[in-house]
């Protein structure tokens, strides 16, 4: 035991600090390694270009593995475009008092018609992999917030193959 003094009374007043060790609770090994009692695990992966010419957009695989009993699903895998990811964004803002993270931008200037460009643009690999990270950090940290996991539209895109873009905007009880 420290005994320390209370910072509004005089140097003679003194208070007794206890300053041992919590309690350790013994864990087993699946108490330890067993799953968790709440959790949203979210990856972009395997990005796929598709279509030619002005016709041609890269997707991305959305997986989730959840055991939250605001899911339906407790697992799925959609394939969601980078248009896909603005129309959540937009639809989160409008809904909530949510402050959602930024998007990786538009690369305005890997858009530029080929003969402007020394590059595939948005169709370089490099590109395309710094832009899953960056949707994958994007969807973790939305997904994440307590007050988005009950957003309809975050279901929708998580868990649906296609996104009905004229749902009824709400929360999911």
């Amino acid at each position: 035991r420290e005994t320390a003094r209370k910072p509004d009374l005089p140097p003679s007043a003194t208070m007794s600090v206890d300053t041992s060790r919590l309690a350790f609770k013994s864990q087993s090994v699946d108490d330890a390694y067993g799953e968790p009692d709440n959790f949203l695990e979210l990856e972009v992966v395997e990005p796929e270009t598709h279509g030619f010419g002005a016709k041609r957009y890269t997707d991305y695989k959305v997986v989730m593995s959840t055991n939250l009993p605001v899911f339906k699903k407790k697992a799925s895998t959609v394939r969601r475009r980078y248009s896909d990811f603005e129309w959540l964004k937009n639809e989160i803002e409008r809904d909530s008092k949510i402050l959602v993270p930024e998007l990786p931008g538009k690369a305005l200037t890997k858009q530029l018609p080929s003969f402007m460009r020394k590059d595939d643009g948005i169709f370089e690999d490099d590109f395309i992999e710094d832009r899953r990270k960056a949707l994958e950090a994007f969807i973790n940290k939305l997904a994440g917030h307590p007050l988005a996991q009950s957003e309809r539209c975050l279901h929708m895109f998580l868990q649906d193959e296609e996104i009905d873009r004229n749902y009824t905007p709400g929360k999911i009880r």
